[in-house]
């Protein structure tokens, strides 16, 4: 595709071109005008080829000085100079870009900028920032920018393209030009000088800055401070940080740093803009490369912003850290039991066992009787009195019905029902062996009345204060005397004196001994140790039994700890080994030391001097202390962060341990 544009003599004239272009087109002209002819507005015939996709035609591409790009450039027309520029804007974006690839196309990219760093400039008027500006001076600004931004485009997607940048002579004279000559408050340079600041970025690495002692002008550091300090525009603060670092990331211009620089302190005010990560970013790495210099982070332990910086700092750290709920369950093995108190006691015939028993003829219904009221255990033992009376007790009042046997007969059915048999032990005591009384498990009920040894026929009580009231009918129909036994349940207690037996039976079931009402929410069951037995008499002093659910709640961090984070981390390492640092004095010549190397010796020429090193020490134990002190009021802070790492966890901590050291 061919664009037509007449070319007679004066448009190629230098009157057409800016200055200093000029010879680039003389050069040229005749493989300029194998595309143009003088005074032609005619498109030239197209060779019959296949049709290729726009921005692939190889003849816009093509490795000769006579590449129509690059002589579009050069040609002093705008129209031809807008197509070539859009043209490589598109191009700069494929990786396969170069811009050695096309001879002389790099120092036609540079021939815009330079005229507009280094007197294109001077054309723009306060006038043109509320009015239009002329179209010519338009087009041509806008040509350097574009020439800016390809050379950037180019520089940031391939190592080569910047390589071949940063090596090239207009490159650092491009930089001084526009960083000390374009005003960065106006509108009309903020693009054009972020682009130049990009730029500047393939060569900071390797540059060294020239003495203090040199001309301004020769020296990006003023402009870059000036734009970092004083500028309002985001990007180009972001650009001046990153070229201040990579600036400072030489050792070699170490000596240009100063404690009070305002970068540093451009960095400290935008450190709490947590939410915009790109400016954090860009202020993080400056202040790390700040840092990284010895003989600054000494300095920055006395500035007096250092404890606020430092709290910042950890609360970057745990802003960024994403963490989630973990729950371990370590529960243990445990018993229950029925809340309910439960109680054993001799099992009493009820009415329908008595009512079935009363038809039957003996000896069946002893046979019956027996079953019902006794079991066989081994080891258990029954008196044969006992035996009878129970008997006697419990068909004596039927007697009509069914004569009742000899007591004999009993004890012999007895002795053949269970397979046991009578023995007489000394005393005498007269017993039938392995056989005892079949025992009911019932609960407990709290306010039922435990007179008479739990005899007593009350039914259980409503409250406690019914309770109470019939427990005290009890006392009153006691005979006391002096002296007497408690009856309540199994309670061993005897000899009580009867001013006190009242107020001791009153202990057995006050109101504090009484549970209130469960609540729905509560279990039926209660929790006990393995060796424990239930119910226990003193429960009071069982061993307290395991929780029933053990459960370990925290948070653990789930996510690598991001770039900002790392710079985070590292800037507060470097200033937690700073202050816990060791300051040693020099040593000195004495006896001991028998002149060896590196001793150094008091003159009184040197007074002076030592005077200033005393200085010196006296100020790095002063920011030394200070640093400790700082370390030591975040240890609570500190010990809320979490890193996946467990390398980078291990700092965290030993900055915790030494704070714990430092000030207990």
């Amino acid at each position: 595709m061919f664009v037509t544009a007449h070319t007679c003599e004066p448009c190629l004239s230098r009157h057409s071109i800016p200055k200093g272009h000029h010879f680039a087109m003389n050069g040229n002209r005749a493989a300029f005008n194998v595309y143009y002819k003088s005074g032609s507005t005619q498109q030239p015939q197209q060779q019959s080829v296949h049709n290729q996709t726009d921005d692939h035609e190889r003849w816009y591409t093509e490795v000769t000085a006579s590449n129509r790009m690059r002589l579009s450039l050069l040609s002093g027309i705008d129209g031809e100079i807008a197509w070539a520029l859009n043209r490589l804007v598109r191009l700069c974006r494929n990786e396969d870009f170069r811009l050695r690839q096309i001879p002389g196309l790099l120092e036609a990219l540079f021939e815009w900028p330079e005229w507009f760093s280094t007197t294109g400039y001077k054309e723009h008027t306060d006038l043109h920032s509320v009015f239009a500006p002329p179209t010519t001076l338009s087009l041509r600004r806008q040509h350097a920018i574009m020439s800016a931004f390809v050379l950037r485009n180019a520089a940031l997607i391939d190592d080569q393209n910047a390589i071949a940048i940063a090596g090239f002579f207009r490159t650092m004279p491009l930089v001084l030009h526009a960083l000390h000559n374009l005003d960065h408050s106006l509108d009309a340079n903020t693009e054009f000088l972020s682009y130049i600041l990009d730029i500047f970025h393939c060569v900071t690495s390797t540059l060294v800055l020239p003495p203090k002692s040199s001309p301004q002008t020769a020296s990006p550091l003023q402009p870059l401070l000036h734009i970092v300090s004083s500028s309002s525009n985001r990007s180009i603060i972001m650009a001046a940080l990153h070229a201040l670092a990579s600036l400072f990331s030489n050792p070699q211009n170490a000596h240009h740093l100063s404690p009070t620089s305002p970068a540093l302190s451009v960095c400290i005010k935008y450190l709490p803009l947590h939410n915009d990560k790109p400016l954090l970013e860009s202020s993080l790495n400056y202040l790390y490369t700040h840092l990284s210099h010895p003989a600054m982070s000494k300095a920055f332990l006395l500035h007096p912003d250092m404890p606020s910086v430092l709290r910042i700092l950890v609360n970057l750290l745990l802003v960024e850290q994403v963490q989630e709920n973990v729950a371990i369950d370590i529960t243990g093995d445990y018993h229950t039991v029925p809340s309910a108190v439960l109680s054993t006691k001799d099992h009493e015939l009820s009415q329908a066992e008595l009512d079935g028993l009363l038809a039957l003829p003996e000896p069946k219904r002893c046979f019956d009787w027996l079953t019902l009221m006794f079991i066989k255990r081994p080891g258990g033992e029954v008196t044969q009195i006992d035996l009878w009376n129970l008997y006697r007790e419990s068909w004596e009042a039927h007697e009509g019905l069914y004569p009742m046997l000899p007591a004999s007969d009993v004890i012999k059915n007895a002795t053949t029902m269970f397979g046991t048999q009578s023995l007489v032990l000394p005393g005498p005591k007269f017993i039938i062996q392995d056989i005892e009384r079949r025992k009911d498990t019932v609960l407990a009920d709290k306010l039922k009345c435990q007179w008479d040894r739990s005899k007593c026929t009350a039914p259980p009580l409503s409250t406690a204060a019914e309770l109470c009231e019939h427990v005290l009918q009890h006392i009153d129909s006691h005979n006391v005397g002096d002296e007497a036994t408690c009856l309540w349940s199994t309670c061993p207690r005897d000899k009580i004196p009867s001013k006190n037996f009242r107020a001791h039976v009153l202990t057995h079931f006050w109101q504090a001994h009484i549970p209130t009402e469960r609540n729905p929410s509560q279990s039926d069951t209660i929790t006990i140790s393995p060796a424990t037995n239930h119910p226990d008499p003193n429960p009071t002093k069982r061993n307290p039994p395991l929780p029933r659910r053990t459960v370990i709640n925290f948070q653990r961090t789930i996510n690598d700890a991001p770039s900002t984070s790392l710079l985070v981390l590292l800037c507060i390492r470097i200033l937690f080994q700073t202050s816990f640092a060791s300051v040693e004095a020099a040593p000195k010549v004495d006896a001991d030391h028998f002149g060896f190397p590196g001793v150094t010796e008091e003159t009184e020429d040197d007074d002076e001097g030592q005077l200033l090193e005393g200085n010196v020490v006296e100020n790095e134990k002063e920011g030394g202390r200070r640093g400790r002190r700082t370390f030591g009021d975040l240890r609570k802070l500190l010990e809320a962060v979490q890193i996946k790492d467990d390398a980078l966890m291990g700092w965290i901590t030993e900055m915790i341990n030494a704070g714990m050291e430092e000030y207990p």
